[in-house]
């Protein structure tokens, strides 16, 4: 991966990456806290050769020395040292053991030997530094002067270990560290989190950009739609007097179409959607009310079948609508209802056979008859995937609009309602990317989507539905069970 999109990764998942951190940190804590105190004490020893003031002899027992000194330190952890210290001074703990906690080192070129011991305790630990200093200066002398009576009859040491500096009691333990810990927890959660951002990255199947939905599915994106977490509650963004975001979004929807339209006008276009939950009816409800805003007479049909939205959104009656026209129960005139300028034809009864139904040679003339009325139907679908609703339907519109929720379609879902529309022969005219972020150099930004200026402005009223005479008359049939 690039570094950008790295950086775009870790943007993404910020709570993970944050949590790990906070994780890190907190194991680094709790290492420091429950870690018990190790202590270090350090003792120092000066080898010496015994020899006369002859000049040349004082030189050959400094070789001597150096030669001999490196063989020296391996004797502080033998047990003639260990042994003799855990007897004097009543030690709990093995000759082994102790070892283990005895580091010696004769720096090159020198004739010292520097010996340490660790201890959780840190007077016992400075006591067996100085007792190991001791004891391993008699070891050493006693094997030299073994080694060296064995030749000439005369048990002396040829040299002399010297202690130039005893252990004191250290003050700070060398572990743990707290700052070290916490700066380890610290970088170790930032890894794991930036682990864990790219793989979710990797795994992330879904749409992000509208370059990715466009180089996915070969089709122009018509539209970029924010998101806004009020449009549950109000999913009519567009009006006359609004100028949010979302509103010019949808404004930018209906140019971007008719510039796609140019040289072959479809008057029937399907909006659909790979799967539920992707913003289809909103994207319908909306483009139809922008396209009768500029002028253009608009019909929007609910054609969802399963799950039908429409009614509710604009608070008319569903009780009588495609299905009453469908299977000759009412007139088109007596079931068309309006809201404001718009045209709406909602759904009408479900029926249990709502593919049979949407694919019959009635839904075509029906379309038929009203593009002959209107220079816009937007036709309101299911989704295409989960039901074969929409795919029967779809070969009798002029054009198609792919709904895709970004961040939330899988690109596999989309291909494969892309390919969907392609087999059944259907145009499509380009795809809506939804509930998508707002870029933070957007051109909204320029006069649009003010907080202060709506705060002006009243927030607009749903457009309210206007049934005629005769729709009553037919609802009132429907509903008392009239033919």
């Amino acid at each position: 991966m690039e570094l950008r999109s790295i950086l775009k990764a870790l943007t993404r998942s910020w709570i993970i990456v944050l949590a790990c951190i906070l994780l890190g940190v907190a194991a680094g804590w709790g290492a420091t806290t429950l870690s018990t105190p190790v202590y270090q004490a350090r003792a120092q020893l000066f080898v010496s050769a015994q020899s006369g003031g002859d000049t040349l002899e004082l030189q050959q027992g400094n070789s001597f020395s150096l030669a001999r000194v490196q063989s020296y330190a391996s004797i502080v952890t033998s047990r003639q040292v260990t042994q003799h210290v855990v007897s004097s001074l009543d030690l709990d703990t093995k000759p082994d053991e102790l070892a283990g906690r005895i580091t010696a080192e004769a720096p090159i070129g020198t004739v010292l030997v520097n010996i340490t011991v660790s201890d959780t305790e840190r007077r016992r630990a400075a006591n067996i530094a100085n007792a190991v200093a001791y004891r391993f200066s008699d070891v050493v002398e006693r094997l030299e002067s073994f080694d060296h009576a064995s030749r000439d009859g005369v048990a002396t040491s040829p040299v002399k270990l010297s202690v130039t500096q005893t252990a004191s009691v250290p003050s700070v333990p060398v572990s743990p560290r707290p700052a070290l810990n916490l700066a380890a927890g610290l970088l170790a959660g930032l890894l794991l989190g930036a682990g864990a951002a790219i793989l979710r990255e990797n795994l992330d199947t879904t749409l992000k950009t509208v370059d990715a939905v466009a180089a996915l599915t070969g089709l122009s994106v018509l539209g970029s739609i924010p998101f806004d977490k009020e449009s549950p509650q109000q999913p009519l963004a567009y009006s006359a007097t609004a100028h949010s975001a979302r509103a010019e979004a949808y404004r930018h929807l209906r140019t971007n179409l008719q510039f796609a339209r140019i040289g072959d006008r479809p008057r029937v276009i399907v909006v659909t959607s790979s799967l539920p939950g992707e913003g289809k009816t909103s994207t319908a409800a909306n483009l139809a009310l922008s396209l009768t805003q500029a002028g253009t007479s608009t019909c929007l049909v609910e054609a969802d079948l399963r799950r039908p939205c429409v009614a509710d959104t604009f608070g008319l009656v569903q009780e009588a609508g495609l299905t009453s026209v469908l299977i000759g129960h009412a007139r088109i005139e007596d079931v068309m209802q309006t809201a404001g300028e718009l045209s709406v034809l909602t759904s009408g009864p479900l029926p249990p056979n709502p593919t049979e139904l949407l694919a019959s040679e009635r839904m075509a003339e029906l379309l038929r008859e009203l593009a002959g009325r209107y220079e816009a139907v937007i036709v309101d679908t299911a989704p295409l995937l989960p039901v074969a609703d929409t795919a029967g339907l779809a070969t009798y519109a002029h054009g198609a609009i792919l709904v895709v929720r970004a961040g939330k379609t899988p690109r596999d879902r989309v291909t494969a309602a892309a390919e969907a529309l392609r087999t059944v022969g259907v145009r499509t005219l380009g795809t809506v990317f939804s509930m998508s972020a707002i870029p933070r150099c957007s051109a909204y930004g320029y006069g649009y989507g003010n907080p202060l200026a709506e705060s002006r402005t009243p927030a607009p009223a749903p457009p309210r539905a206007r049934t005629g005479s005769a729709l009553s008359r037919r609802t009132a049939l429907l509903r008392g069970g009239d033919r």
